[in-house]
């Protein structure tokens, strides 16, 4: 019921869900997942999936115990379960028709703005081509994300970067309980969270998975990252026959976002980022902005500091009355020899195909 809604859906699979206890497979599993992706698309829903398991299907391919690796070994480890994890995909989801691309991030992939920038414009490629991208950590040379588990927040950082409805985190465990209820039978479980405060953070902290690196703690971490961004988050058990198709209250918590993206997206860069420059516009401009359009480079007159391509960058009508704050589409030098310039003449004068506006009104936040 509550994927009806929604139009950009990222899924995260938690290594235990790709292979059980006995280290074994779990193909019939992932083959019904697959068709339930198939059903998604079918709706004209966007799809991303994030997995774990590389480091699980390492330890499988070498009969390893994975509790016992050490951190330079689990990225060997991750580098050799890699293929094997996405040779399951490829074998499994071609059986449903779904052709799938993969994608390697780490947490700084998505929070260096101009980073996440450029893989947002190959995920909105990708959808175009009409492929499930696949999300993997690249956790062969990368350490936090191995050590503390951070794929949940992988996932919900690939949630904030392309916009999305919804995050679905798949795991071992049928939402958020009142206490651990692998050890308390009279564990109660919460349906439904509209504020994540110290008690739900409280009720996280003893829930724990045994394959994957990540327990109940870095889902709400997650869940907390996607609220802030507008993006309702479900936590659900998904060892049942399809996993998506049947989420239901009684198989899931839910986390409900503050229902506001330009919000949500204002908070988030006038708080959390700095602005490495600006750009003084003209009146042209100036009501183009404040009627939420986009900044296009024949109505500025000067540009100043040092930025590169996706910094964020404040905006000037006049030189001290600050307008605007969004993130630049060109550097510094650039944006010097396309301002007052129509979009047209873009090409001619950078050499390339650029962008027609130097901030897109998606990335554009108005602060009067």
């Amino acid at each position: 019921m509550y994927l009806k809604d929604s139009k950009i859906i990222v899924i995260k699979i938690g290594s235990s869900l790709l292979i059980d206890e006995n280290k074994k497979i779990r193909k019939k599993w992932l083959s019904e997942f697959a068709k339930d992706i198939r059903d998604l698309l079918k709706q004209n829903k966007k799809v991303i999936i994030v997995s774990s398991g590389a480091i699980a299907i390492g330890c499988k391919k070498l009969n390893l115990n994975k509790k016992n690796l050490k951190l330079d070994k689990s990225q060997a480890v991750a580098s050799i379960g890699q293929i094997e994890l996405m040779n399951l995909f490829s074998e499994t989801f071609v059986k449903s028709k779904i052709n799938i691309s993969q994608i390697l991030l780490t947490l700084e992939d998505t929070e260096q703005r101009r980073r996440a920038l450029n893989a947002k414009r190959t995920f909105d490629n990708l959808f175009q081509l009409g492929f499930v991208p696949i999300v993997n950590e690249n956790d062969s040379i990368a350490t936090t994300e191995i050590k503390y588990g951070d794929n949940d927040r992988l996932a919900a950082r690939v949630a904030q970067m392309i916009d999305a409805d919804l995050l679905i985190l798949l795991s071992d465990v049928d939402g958020l309980y009142d206490k651990n209820p692998f050890k308390h039978k009279d564990a109660k479980k919460i349906n439904e969270i509209f504020k994540i405060n110290k008690t739900i953070e409280q009720m996280a902290n003893t829930q724990t998975s045994s394959l994957g690196s990540g327990g109940m703690v870095t889902k709400i971490a997650a869940a907390k990252i996607c609220m802030n961004n507008g993006c309702d988050t479900i936590i659900t058990h998904s060892e049942k026959t399809y996993p998506l198709s049947s989420i239901s209250q009684n198989n899931s918590s839910i986390f409900f976002a503050n229902k506001n993206p330009s919000s949500s997206r204002k908070q988030w860069l006038l708080n959390h980022l700095h602005s490495s420059g600006f750009i003084r516009i003209d009146e042209g401009a100036s009501k183009a902005v404040k009627n939420n359009k986009s900044l296009l480079p024949a109505g500025v007159v000067e540009v100043g500091g040092n930025f590169n391509r996706g910094d964020v960058i404040s905006v000037y009508f006049t030189k001290k009355e600050k307008i605007a704050i969004g993130i630049s589409a060109y550097d510094i030098n650039e944006a010097k020899k396309i301002i007052g310039k129509k979009s047209k003449e873009i090409p001619n004068i950078l050499g390339y195909e650029g962008r027609d506006e130097i901030i897109h009104k998606d990335d554009l936040v108005k602060i009067i």
